[in-house]
């Protein structure tokens, strides 16, 4: 290979990278931190991409062992894989690949092309119109095929997929997920903490919860699962413009068979992996963590609901009416490109 087609696969490389993590940015967070950052190296013939945990982006309060963060960086890592397959790249990825570096989460070779997968094709599209839903839905929940699907696909990240059809439990769930929201905002320190990532209307921040993210008037669902005050006893929101029925969609719980950063990471990829295939026929997600941030109320819903395996994100899914808009941080704010001999 002449010196110059070698020049161009590394500057294809490049740009396969670039785009890939403009995508990753897109992916879910809690309270949209976005706790990730993303390092560059040249290695090998083409290039090293790493994945790292921020944890100046953690929620201290809510998320003391940082499952949550990593849980969202592994749905940063899923869309990166996505990215990268969509361009024509084969991802080699390397899960906690350095026991002594914590928050290096995975590292991923790019060098050799392939076909890009008319799945990734078709699902990278859906990583900019995906959006996280907050309220009710305007139609029930996605027909049973499409459920039996998302289960599918949640298995190919070692993840099992719950899907509630007993009303006892989903009521149950929205009960303690309930529960979970007013103990929170009860608690000092953690509405501190919550107010951080809940911006006024009209601030430019590139994080936390826009008032573009949320409607303006309380919407509940039967059974109930509460939203995440992000207003703040501000009149501020989306005006969706129409009536919603309160749908509550079809409830679904992420579980995983242990509670690891492993598991956390391929949870998160589950997790995007799951809402992007929803996303392509139409449906979107309300997340619910409060349930989960609360150790005593995960270990009861590790008991009664989940038959003792560990969940990881409780979320509901239907078809919403108009769609919210939310903000992410640009691609110099969330990478650093580090010298050849060095392993980010």
């Amino acid at each position: 290979m002449s010196a110059s087609s070698g020049n161009k696969d590394i500057g294809d490389i490049e740009e396969a990278v670039r785009g890939a993590i403009e995508g990753a940015v897109w992916a879910p967070s809690i309270h949209n931190t976005q706790p990730w950052w993303f390092g560059t190296s040249e290695a090998d013939g083409g290039v090293r991409l790493s994945l790292h945990a921020d944890p100046e982006r953690r929620l201290t309060v809510a998320d003391p062992e940082g499952r949550e963060m990593t849980l969202s960086c592994g749905a940063a890592l899923a869309t990166l894989r996505l990215g990268l397959l969509a361009a024509g790249f084969v991802p080699e990825v390397e899960i906690t690949p350095d026991p002594e570096r914590p928050l290096l989460l995975a590292e991923v070779t790019v060098r050799e092309r392939a076909e890009p997968p008319a799945e990734a094709v078709r699902l990278i599209g859906q990583v900019r119109e995906r959006r996280t839903h907050r309220g009710a839905f305007a139609e029930k929940g996605p027909p049973e095929y499409l459920m039996s699907s998302l289960v599918e696909e949640a298995l190919l990240e070692d993840t099992d997929l719950r899907v509630l059809s007993d009303p006892r439990k989903t009521r149950a769930l929205g009960a303690l997920s309930e529960a979970a929201e007013q103990l929170q905002r009860l608690d000092e320190r953690y509405q501190e903490e919550f107010a951080h990532w809940a911006p006024a209307s009209g601030s430019r921040r590139r994080d936390g919860v826009p008032d573009t993210a949320y409607p303006i008037e309380h919407q509940e669902t039967h059974p109930h699962f509460p939203e995440r005050a992000f207003w703040r006893d501000r009149a501020q929101g989306m005006d969706v413009g129409t009536e919603i029925p309160g749908e509550t969609g079809t409830v679904c719980v992420l579980e995983t068979a242990t509670d690891d950063r492993v598991a956390w990471l391929a949870a998160g990829q589950a997790l995007q992996r799951v809402l992007l295939h929803a996303s392509a026929e139409r449906y979107t997600a309300a997340l619910h963590t409060q349930a989960l941030e609360l150790p005593p109320l995960r270990a009861l819903i590790t008991d009664r609901l989940c038959a003792g395996r560990h969940p990881q994100m409780i979320f509901r899914l239907g078809r919403s009416g108009p769609v919210f808009t939310s903000v992410r941080r640009e691609y110099s704010e969330v990478v650093y490109k580090a010298p050849e001999s060095t392993r980010s």
